[in-house]
């Protein structure tokens, strides 16, 4: 199986195309990075709650397990000041679901600005490179079966007339000749075949 042309033209045109594939979906994939990383930054506020919330929290309770050591009222001081720190930790739990739901749409937008490209790309590049693969495969096992090179000149008679211009012309056209079984003219004409696959004979 072969992945390039031998002809020059053809084999530039593909790798250029190939890079050019290559190059998009690599743009695609730091577009996708960057803009993730730009929506996580909308996740500070939720650390900084969620730190200020625990560190809140933490203190409220140092401070009821101290009340509660004050003698009579130590049980009345000690409800309001962990009624606090549950809210404390209210605040906690509502910075990190904001940062849950930020890590969420940072992640899914990358993803989605990653496959909707990729997939445009390969859309557009893959098959055509596939039916090229398996043209030229197809086409070099013909050319190596029995009366191969015969049915390849056919072909290069009704493709393009222009790339019969550098073949030479036997007396009758080489139409006839082709008919005739003439071996110059079916070498020749398989030989423009084989070029407008991208093979070399």
């Amino acid at each position: 199986m072969r992945l390039y042309a031998q002809t020059p033209a053809r084999r530039s045109r593909q790798v250029l195309a190939d890079l050019i594939a290559a190059a998009l979906i690599a743009a695609a994939v730091e577009f996708a990075l960057t803009v993730h990383d730009a929506i996580m930054l909308l996740a500070e506020p939720g650390r900084k709650a969620q730190s200020a919330g625990d560190d809140l929290a933490t203190g409220l309770d140092d401070a009821a397990d101290a009340a509660s050591k004050v003698p009579l009222i130590g049980g009345s001081l000690k409800k309001p000041l962990q009624s606090a720190a549950g809210a404390g930790t209210g605040l906690a739990d509502a910075g990190q679901s904001l940062q849950h739901i930020v890590d969420q749409v940072a992640t899914l937008t990358a993803v989605a600005l990653i496959v909707l490209p990729v997939a445009f790309v390969l859309l557009l590049w893959l098959p055509p490179r596939l039916r090229w693969i398996r043209h030229s495969a197809t086409t070099r096992r013909l050319l190596d079966t029995p009366g191969g090179a015969d049915l390849l000149a056919l072909r290069a008679l009704t493709g393009p007339q222009r790339d019969l211009a550098a073949v030479p012309t036997p007396p009758g056209g080489l139409a006839d000749a082709w008919r005739r079984k003439d071996q110059r003219a079916i070498s020749d004409l398989s030989e423009v075949a084989l070029r407008r696959a991208g093979l070399r004979p």
